[in-house]
């Protein structure tokens, strides 16, 4: 039975313009400027460059005249494509988190340099050997299966029966390994290996002999699990040895390349780019933030365009012109939506960057990161009286050059803790004492987490040892054991 009946709910929906600012907001200059080409690409009603030399009444003409709307269809949200504004993102769930990372963060693209690539070298330096062509198929297969740190990591096994059901080559694991020997003749030395150990021995090997090289290669041969834990102890009392021999010939070792591939001086490797998208100077006492110029393009509704309307208006409108005067409209609306969205976000991108400077200032001013204050993205957003979403977006994956260095915006956002005096100090500054304790340590006798703990403790920090771990990991400190030196 059919029932009629009323109901009431709030509902909140985002309009095609704040979906587009959202998303201008999110973006690094480098992806800016991209989308900024491709709006320009799409929409013929938008071009780059001064404003025309004509009163600002004209130019909004277009939008002012009742007439047409009166005529024609309005442009509602429902003409706007919202897919090519939202992807696969919808309105996140925003947390205040330690980690200050909202869930809508996007890996920016970088751009990478051209030229030869590392499988590309490789390559070139087989066609230097006179191989058969069964032989020359199987070297340039196994080159494929290197990975970007110059290793091989698949057994062999795996790569003869590949080479038999995708290749249709037979071979037998002694002869692969024999075209394995020659691609590890190959430079960089060490490419080609199958792990760390042999990749060493591959290395020494092409050098030079001596006593103390010799005795690095019995080291990584014999002794390679005593050398990767550094029990140097019992390599001086298995080996027989005087702790200066021992210290010569692990100078050998470490001075070799673990990564050959990533570091091949014969190659283009891939070079990341960061363009900052704030400027912070120091000028007379004074902290002064500038936005990147390539963040404010000049950019203008066409004039073309709006005669062009202005001419269909004019005319007497069959279903034809109708549509196409419709058409030009929405093109006109959505520059105009274009260039107001870019504005939006300078100042919001200001805006939220003077905030984060203004809290920061004691750092910004000197450079210590002792002086950086807690911080998390609540802080900052209750401030310029914004969401925190926002400020999330204008800290996601952008840059500021300071006179320090360029920083990713999130390093400055940080948990709290309280010192002695109870205080509230920032994680950052503990980490930084931590790191500089580590540095300043007697590499012969380094320090474990328990005394980092205590001697951070007598400093006016009380951390547990949990958490000096934690931070020495988040620091990419290795543990004391694998700091010592001889």
């Amino acid at each position: 039975m059919l029932k009629q009946q009323l109901s009431q709910k709030l509902l909140q929906k985002l309009s095609p313009q704040q979906i587009q600012l959202m998303k201008l907001i999110q973006l690094p200059t480098l992806a800016f400027e991209q989308r900024i080409k491709e709006e320009l690409e799409s929409n013929p009603a938008l071009d780059e460059g001064p404003e025309p030399q004509e009163s600002q009444d004209s130019e909004d003409d277009y939008l002012n005249d009742d007439s047409f709307e009166k005529e024609n269809e309005s442009i509602e949200a429902d003409d706007i494509n919202v897919d090519d504004y939202l992807s696969d993102d919808e309105i996140p769930e925003y947390r205040l988190q330690a980690n200050n990372y909202s869930a809508d963060d996007e890996e920016s693209k970088v751009p990478i340099t051209g030229g030869k690539s590392f499988h590309e070298y490789l390559s070139e330096q087989l066609g230097t050997f006179p191989l058969e062509e069964q032989d020359r198929q199987i070297a340039e297969y196994l080159v494929g299966n290197i990975d970007d740190d110059g290793y091989i990591r698949r057994d062999l096994l795996a790569i003869v029966d590949d080479l038999a059901f995708t290749q249709n080559i037979f071979v037998e694991e002694d002869h692969l390994e024999k075209i394995l020997k020659l691609i590890q003749s190959l430079d960089p030395a060490g490419v080609g290996a199958r792990n760390l150990q042999e990749c060493l021995l591959i290395q020494l090997r092409r050098e030079k002999s001596d006593y103390h090289l010799r005795l690095a290669i019995e080291i990584l041969e014999d002794h390679f699990e005593e050398f990767t834990k550094k029990h140097y102890d019992k390599l001086i009392q298995k080996l027989d040895l005087d702790q200066e021999d021992l210290r010569l010939a692990i100078e050998e070792i470490t001075r070799l390349n673990p990564k050959p591939g990533n570091s091949s001086s014969n190659t283009n490797s891939d070079v990341q780019v960061v363009v900052p998208d704030f400027n912070i100077k120091v000028q007379e006492g004074q902290l002064e933030l500038t936005l990147n110029g390539r963040n404010a393009p000049e950019l203008n509704v066409s004039r073309e365009y709006r005669t062009l309307l202005e001419n269909y208006k004019q005319d007497k409108k069959s279903k034809a012109q109708k549509d196409a005067a419709l058409f030009v409209k929405q093109k006109l609306d959505s520059a105009k939506w274009f260039i107001e969205a870019i504005r939006q976000r300078q100042q919001t991108l200001l805006l939220t960057m003077g905030a984060i400077m203004k809290y920061q200032e004691d750092y910004f001013l000197s450079g210590d990161e002792r002086k950086l204050k807690p911080m998390i993205l609540k802080d900052i957003a209750d401030e310029i009286g914004m969401d925190i979403s926002t400020v999330s977006r204008v800290a996601s994956n952008k840059y500021v050059a300071t006179p320090y260095g360029t920083f990713l915006i999130k390093e400055f956002f940080s948990e709290s803790m309280k010192n002695d005096a109870g205080e509230d100090v920032s994680t950052r500054e503990i980490k930084k004492i931590l790191e500089d304790s580590v540095a300043e340590e007697d590499k012969r006798k380094p320090l474990t987490d328990d005394k980092l703990a205590a001697l951070l403790k007598d400093k006016g920090y009380p951390i547990a040892r949990r958490t000096v771990a934690k931070y020495r990991e988040q620091l990419d400190i290795p543990v004391a054991r694998l700091r010592k030196q001889l």
